[in-house]
């Protein structure tokens, strides 16, 4: 057992909130904003069977060439002048010492070790356990109770913000004051614990050990006899994520994260350099530096003093349109089968150039995600971005495909060709309406519009107006347009009533929404709006302006102000490498192409709420997503961001190009609903 001083409280208060102080080891157990006292920061055994004792909140790990250890449990507790100190022993030669006090209105927290022995330390991995509670069990808890964290490791310029998932309220915010966070893990992500949370979060001083290229580079750390290293950070109040980040005092300023190839970023900072070859960074007469790359991809940028961060500069929409079109028709087509079967799309293994078996997993069917492959050669062709002569026999073969084997005799949606036992997936329907619906425009035949109404209205048949289905409400709407033009106006408004019915119903329902695929997240909260939105311009009802008005924060919140062109406004999302990729890793997918749907519903919002904040957001939502294709056309369906996930060697692109098309879908849907 610890020496314990009798004096150790049981919390530290600082500002108008306190830290509940675990007796044993002197760590917080809760962070209580005393305004919202039921709001969980952190995870604990009460909601979470899985958490445990070695992740506890100032628990951390080290790696070094005396061997590994993990601190928990301190050999000494005591109370110096108002701090609690805690002293650790993980390793002969090594003591880990922690001070938290409170300072002002910020609780003050240093973690030092210390190099005891006679002979140099040398670091290879650190890392202190930061659980915040990060988690979905239903919409109306997660919105109560939740918070997401958003978290940026860029050295020097380090944060970390735990907003409440429902955006109102106070945030708790993490800022390093000293030493630098270099990256992040995530441990507990298995299929225990599954996509219903996000796991355990651990801030890393370095990752060198599990994964030395990680975040830009990973170091190794040196530390003398007798001497220290140490990494402190401050936890404070805030009343949103803009007060928030003005406190971090950032180094930089960026006019954008990401930019076409041949356009600049603009940097107001002390210094700026570029450790990438491939971006070239000037100094202006004004003290501002201009950063430029010639080439399309994602690139370091240090600055200030030890900061470190990354821009993208990517190819125009057309240009990558084209290359991906073109990989596609010639890497992602199923041309091994018999029949109809031949005109599928399907992953790829970039790596190989091997089409991806569906091997009975539904993430890797011909069917479901796999329908925006069309839907973008579709456009494509439509544009001009693709010969209408190469691409119209390959859909008109899709379709085919598509009406024999992912759809049943009542128009109900099927998984993929292999996977139509699992029952009708409701997702899949208006991504289907709408295929057949602009075939109908393409060529003017009445049985692809009946078509895509009859899969429409079976959708809504099988409980579709209590499913947030993605983008179900703007394929639905054009779809009532052209058969107002077809002579059937009746069955349009059906149609349109329903989505209105559908509606009403959500608004009243108000935070008990129903548990999708997942039990709750970005994408239930952005079709949501969708149908919010469409309902009040259909009906000009301001109860639906309200709700929209109202749920609005539900759906910034997934994404934080990170200064970095992966992060910034960029929706949690963490388990789809896991379902989609091949490497069948969890953790934090950034960016993921569905936060793309952040970026169309704002677009979409009624003219009283569009602002300048939210016009700025979307674009930077849709070109951050721009990271996911190569300049060959190949792409990936999930960048894994953390530096490891359970150990595993993470923050790298899945070889699989699977799902991701989507964006490049949705953003050629914006210009034309913009137009």
């Amino acid at each position: 057992m610890p020496s314990v001083d009798a004096q150790l409280p049981g919390v530290l208060a600082f500002g108008s909130g306190h830290a509940t102080l675990d007796p044993l080891t002197g760590a917080p157990v809760r962070f209580v904003d005393e305004r919202d006292p039921a709001r969980r920061f952190l995870l604990d055994t009460d909601i979470t069977e899985w958490h445990s004792l070695e992740h506890q909140w100032g628990s951390g790990h080290l790696i070094t060439d005396r061997g590994g250890a993990r601190w928990h449990t301190p050999t000494e507790l005591r109370v110096v002048d108002g701090a609690v100190e805690a002293v650790h022993t993980p390793l002969p030669g090594v003591r880990v010492e922690v001070r938290r006090c409170v300072a002002g209105d910020v609780l003050r927290e240093r973690y030092t070790v210390v190099n005891t022995a006679r002979e140099q330390l040398t670091i290879t991995g650190l890392g202190v356990q930061t659980p915040f509670a990060d988690l979905y069990t239903t919409a109306e808890e997660s919105l109560a109770q939740a918070v997401h964290a958003h978290l940026f490791t860029g050295g020097t310029w380090a944060w970390a913000l735990a907003q409440p998932m429902s955006g109102d309220g106070r945030c708790l915010g993490l800022v390093v004051r000293e030493g630098a966070v270099r990256g992040y893990a995530v441990e507990s992500r298995n299929q225990v614990s599954n996509s219903h949370v996000r796991g355990h979060l651990v801030l890393l001083v370095t990752d060198q050990a599990h994964n030395p290229e990680a975040f830009g580079g990973q170091p190794v750390l040196q530390v003398a006899a007798g001497e220290s290293t140490a990494v402190e950070w401050v936890l404070g109040w805030y009343a949103s994520a803009e007060e928030f980040t003005a406190a971090t005092r950032p180094p930089a300023v960026f006019s954008a994260y990401a930019a076409e190839v041949g356009e600049s970023i603009v940097v107001e900072a002390s210094s700026v350099s570029g450790p990438d070859s491939g971006v070239k960074v000037e100094r202006e007469t004004d003290g501002r530096f201009r950063v430029r790359a010639s080439r399309h991809g994602s690139y370091l940028l240090d600055v200030g003093d030890g900061a470190r961060t990354e821009v993208l500069f990517h190819l125009p929409l057309e240009e990558m349109v084209r290359r991906r079109v073109a990989y596609i028709v010639r890497h992602q087509r199923a041309l091994e089968r018999p029949g109809p079967l031949a005109h599928a799309f399907v992953p790829v293994d970039t790596r190989t150039g091997l089409t991806r078996s569906t091997n009975g997993w539904s993430d890797w069917t011909d069917g479901s995600e796999r329908i925006a492959m069309p839907l973008l050669l579709q456009a494509a062709a439509a544009r001009g971005w693709a010969d209408p002569d190469e691409i119209d026999p390959l859909l008109e073969g899709w379709s085919r495909f598509a009406r024999r084997h992912l759809l049943d005799d009542t128009a109900a949606p099927r998984r993929g060709s292999q996977t139509w036992h699992t029952g009708p997936r409701l997702y899949d329907s208006p991504w289907l309406a709408r295929f057949f619906h602009d075939r109908h425009l393409v060529h003017g035949r009445d049985d692809d519009l009946d078509l895509a109404a009859r899969v429409l209205e079976r959708n809504l048949e099988l409980g579709g107006t209590a499913h947030l289905s993605i983008l179900l409400s703007p394929a639905a709407l054009p779809v009532c347009d052209s058969l107002d033009a077809w002579g059937q106006p009746g069955r349009a408004a059906a149609l349109r009533d329903q989505l209105v019915d559908s509606a009403r119903r959500f608004v009243r329902l108000g935070r008990r929404l129903p548990a999708h695929e997942v039990n709750y997240e970005q994408s239930i909260v952005a079709p949501l709006l969708d149908l919010l939105c469409d309902a009040h311009t259909l009906t000009g009802d301001p109860v639906f302006l309200d709700a929209v008005t109202q749920r609005l924060p539900w759906l910034l919140a997934f994404g934080g102000p990170q200064p970095h062109a992966r992060l910034h406004g960029i929706a949690i999302r963490h388990w789809d490498g896991y379902w989609f990729g091949t490497d069948r890793m969890w953790g934090d997918v950034f960016p993921h192409y569905w936060s793309v749907l952040t970026a169309t519903t704002l677009l979409r919002l009624p003219a009283a709420l569009r602002t300048a904040d939210t016009e700025r957001l979307a674009e930077a939502i849709l070109r951050a997503n721009m990271a996911n294709y190569r300049e060959d056309g190949s792409a990936t369906c999930a960048f894994v961001m953390p530096s490891t996930v359970d150990g595993r060697a993470a923050h790298r692109a899945d070889p699989l190009a699977n799902d991701q098309d989507w964006h490049l879908c949705l953003w050629m849907r914006t210009q034309e609903r913009a137009a």
